[in-house]
């Protein structure tokens, strides 16, 4: 039984917000996939004209992913965006990385680090301003 007055609504609720989904039942409550190892500048490029007709169970998100990957994109500005997460971006991401939808280039891993007393020392350099 409904319990609030007849044209009353929950002060949560405003017109402006539009259909409101929480960020983890667009993942299907995962949190993990094969893209939680890209690194947040991965540079994200959709596969030329695919077809993702062919692909009914995709979400709007995923389409919009493939959509803004056309021109390549960093990974970062992809969840930037959309005005998600991350963590969602990379789950949805793996889902069309499987499909064969989208690649991903990572960026060069540096080979050389510096040494820790290397980075103490400009710690302290910067201290002492």
């Amino acid at each position: 039984m409904r319990t609030d007055l007849p044209g009353h609504q929950h002060e949560w609720l405003d017109d402006d917000a539009g259909p409101v989904v929480r960020p983890y039942t667009l993942t299907g409550g995962r949190v993990y996939s094969d893209a939680n190892g890209f690194d947040l500048v991965a540079y994200v490029l959709a596969r030329p004209e695919p077809d993702l007709a062919a692909y009914p169970e995709l979400h709007p998100e995923h389409r919009l992913l493939v959509e803004l990957a056309r021109r390549g994109t960093p990974l970062v500005e992809l969840a930037s965006d959309l005005d998600l997460a991350v963590g969602v971006v990379r789950v949805l991401l793996g889902d069309l990385l499987s499909r064969g939808l989208v690649s991903v280039h990572q960026p060069p891993r540096a080979t050389y680090l510096p040494d820790n007393d290397i980075l103490k020392a400009v710690v302290d350099g910067l201290r002492a301003l």
